[in-house]
């Protein structure tokens, strides 16, 4: 398959695993002080040169990337090579004068996570009492100083129900996009095995989210939801292909977006824990151009199993970070879809 066919589009960068939260979810199984191995400003700005030769949009993740004290520079030197910024944060931490530094540095977008309607329900998964009303403190910041933001949601069975109230609060807040995703059990996210919600309530809430799409004033968005993009299909939905709410088709993972780590391993996506380089050692856009990881991934035809039975197989791909979790293989037929080919 030719590689030109593929640009990342997205490329998430968890430029710390430090965090002040502990949440039981997290990805990166998060620490409290900066490590001595994260990449420095200067490698940074080399990283930053590579992706703006092919990539368009830029998140800046972690951990809590406001704990470096670079974040402001790392992104001002994007954005000056034309990549589109955008910051990922739990909105704790939030102040004037960090927004307004986000604002000079040229973030076009901030996403602050709520994973519960209620004080209780959002704590509780975050792991520290007073991270909701933080969190919500620096949404009200952000909409007084015209920053425009988005509110992620990760779906468990703790949460799930309260998932009407939590678009409908959104809505009301002023988001411009509302962005869910499934718990995939990996780094810390492993604890919560079996906090999945089924496959058949996997399917009745995407369905369900479809419908709410037509309700609401502002951008609705599945991600770690590749099956999602088949529902819009069958049921003749739009595809946007541009934007930082795109939707062009299932697991993207190699094929229009990536992840970098805070060390330089580039992955899929922050839950799939196969390298395909590292961008201390080679060029990042050799990486995504030659990885044999990113190869496979963009051979539909490779899939095993349900997923290389099925017609959906080129728009939906399955998860392969839930594929690998199940099987060690990523290639592996995704465990959570009910669909039969």
């Amino acid at each position: 398959m030719k590689d030109n066919r593929y640009k990342p589009m997205l490329v998430a960068w968890e430029l710390t695993r430090s965090c002040n939260l502990k949440c039981s979810h997290c990805r990166a199984s998060s620490i409290y002080s900066p490590e001595p191995d994260e990449l420095t400003t200067k490698q940074a700005k080399k990283v930053v040169d590579e992706i703006a030769k092919i990539g368009h949009i830029l998140i800046l993740t972690g951990g809590e990337p406001l704990i470096r004290d670079d974040v402001y520079k790392i992104s001002d030197y994007a954005d000056k090579k034309g990549l589109r910024v955008v910051l990922a944060t739990n909105g704790t931490t939030l102040d004037k004068n960090k927004t307004q530094r986000l604002i000079d540095a040229g973030i076009q977008r901030i996403s602050i996570s709520i994973d519960g309607s209620k004080p209780k329900s959002h704590d509780n998964f975050r792991g520290i009492e007073g991270a909701y009303k933080k969190a919500i403190n620096g949404i009200q910041i952000l909409k007084e100083m015209n920053m425009p933001f988005q509110i992620n949601t990760t779906i468990t069975q703790k949460n799930v129900d309260e998932l009407p109230k939590l678009i409908e609060m959104s809505n009301e807040l002023g988001a411009k996009a509302h962005h869910i995703f499934m718990l995939v059990p990996t780094g810390r996210g492993e604890d919560l095995k079996g906090n999945e919600i089924t496959p058949q309530r996997y399917e009745e809430i995407l369905e369900w989210f479809y419908k709410k799409e037509s309700e609401v004033d502002m951008e609705l968005k599945a991600t770690c939801a590749p099956h999602y993009y088949r529902i819009i299909s069958q049921k003749g939905g739009k595809f946007q292909k541009k934007g930082l709410d795109m939707r062009t088709g299932g697991c993207l993972g190699g094929k229009m977006f990536c992840f970098i780590s805070r060390t330089g391993e580039v992955y899929p996506c922050g839950y799939l824990p196969v390298t395909a380089g590292n961008v201390l050692e080679e060029k990042f856009t050799k990486i995504w151009s030659k990885s044999k990881l990113f190869q496979d991934l963009r051979n539909p035809n490779k899939l095993t199993g349900k997923c290389g039975e099925c017609e959906y197989k080129k728009l939906c791909g399955g998860c392969r970070a839930r594929a690998y979790a199940e099987t060690e293989n990523y290639l592996s037929e995704e465990p959570y879809c009910i669909y039969q080919p």
